[in-house]
């Protein structure tokens, strides 16, 4: 299987910065294809933010173009999203993602989320 163990949320004031890590283990971690960040808050459904392939290609949600990087560093299995210019519609549990891919059949891996707050 996979696990995934995020960091770095926290409470920081509108236009400040944050950046989020996601570090991947496991068994299964060599069948890992895409990564991800996604977020949900409260009374909302869970969003992408952001994804990256196994080759470094990035995709973003147009809420978050020109302000949001997404990096990977396959040498130790982790995924960064470094959050500039931040808003207070940024406030939400981020959750890192990761798509296996093994034997044709794809399988979706989750953090246990971690809290980014946006606020004055």
């Amino acid at each position: 299987q996979v696990q995934l163990v995020e960091s770095g949320g926290g409470l920081v004031q509108p236009g400040g910065s944050l950046r989020l890590s996601c570090a991947a283990s496991g068994r299964m971690i060599f069948s890992i294809k895409d990564m991800g960040w996604y977020r949900q808050a409260p009374g909302k459904e869970r969003e992408l933010v952001a994804s990256i392939t196994n080759g470094g290609t990035p995709e973003y949600a147009d809420s978050v173009k020109g302000r949001f990087t997404i990096s990977r560093d396959n040498a130790v299995n982790t995924v960064y999203l470094q959050m500039n210019s931040l808003k207070p519609e940024d406030t939400a549990i981020y959750y890192c993602n990761a798509a296996s891919v093994w034997l044709r059949e794809r399988s979706d891996y989750w953090g246990q989320g971690t809290q980014v707050t946006v606020s004055s």
